[in-house]
């Protein structure tokens, strides 16, 4: 049993679902966020019975709509008084239509968007309780599906298809997860990311034609390996394919590339 506070994204259904469901038995608090009202409820009902003696908060916001996602950050800032892991699993995949481009509230190309700057900005905003309550761990949940980023068009305004944007945008999430982790040496903080299995049986990958060979709870596993295991403790700024160290696409490891990435998110996301 824990006494740990722990934030997870995307809980409604797939792996966070099933993420939630494992962490509920363990204590604490957790904190589940979805943006579907309906399925969040259920969920958190769920994770109620499996753990009894867990506290479950929720969260409704949007991803896909930065103005939302501060605003959470503010809410879980005035409520909680710790905070000692966060698991951004939300996504937006391929897409049903992967031909046809989609945009975020702001006008960013949605998988950019929900799966690159909304992480990283709930990640910052929530970065002074992250550091208050340390040691603490973000885990990005990215994709051994990744493809490098043309920052003469990162909206992907050209030649536009849904699983590009979706590997594109999971590098961008990768590439983050390294800078963040070189910016909170020292502080406590981890930041880790990780491919956690192989086309899970999820909406997202069945919405994209494609066929699941595992389950997602083959992804729970070396995912809250990396939330709790305490060999782990020292352990920041890696990519992982599911419970081994692995190099990502290598622009990650381009420094140019991602100061410029950084540059370009910071802008968007509403800077430091």
């Amino acid at each position: 049993m824990t006494q740990r506070t722990t934030l997870i994204t995307g809980v409604t259904r797939g792996m966070g679902r099933a993420l939630a469901l494992d962490l509920a038995p363990r204590g604490g608090t957790l904190l589940l966020h979805g943006r579907d009202a309906e399925r969040l409820a259920a969920v958190a009902a769920e994770a109620r019975a499996a753990g009894p003696g867990t506290t479950v908060r929720t969260h409704l916001a949007d991803l896909s709509d930065l103005d939302q996602v501060h605003a959470m950050a503010e809410r879980i800032r005035a409520a909680e008084p710790r905070l000692d892991g966060v698991i951004h699993n939300a996504v937006a995949g391929g897409g049903a239509r992967p031909l046809v481009r989609e945009v975020s509230r702001q006008g960013h190309e949605l998988r950019f968007a929900v799966n690159h700057l909304a992480p990283y900005a709930l990640t910052r905003a929530l970065l002074p309780l992250l550091v208050a309550s340390a040691p603490a761990r973000v885990v990005n949940v990215a994709s051994m599906g990744q493809e490098a980023l043309d920052f003469g068009d990162v909206m992907l305004e050209r030649d536009y298809e849904g699983l590009r944007a979706y590997c594109r945008s999971k590098l961008a999430m990768i590439m983050a997860t390294f800078e963040l982790a070189a910016e909170l040496a020292g502080t406590g903080v981890t930041v880790n990311a990780l491919h956690p299995a192989h086309l899970m049986d999820t909406p997202g990958v069945r919405d994209h034609g494609l066929t699941p060979v595992t389950t997602t709870e083959e992804g729970v596993r070396p995912t809250v390996r990396l939330l709790l295991d305490p060999d782990l403790d020292a352990v920041t700024g890696r990519y992982f394919d599911r419970f081994t160290e692995a190099r990502a696409h290598e622009q990650a490891y381009d420094r140019a590339a991602r100061e410029r990435l950084m540059r370009l998110t910071d802008g968007l996301v509403g800077g430091r």
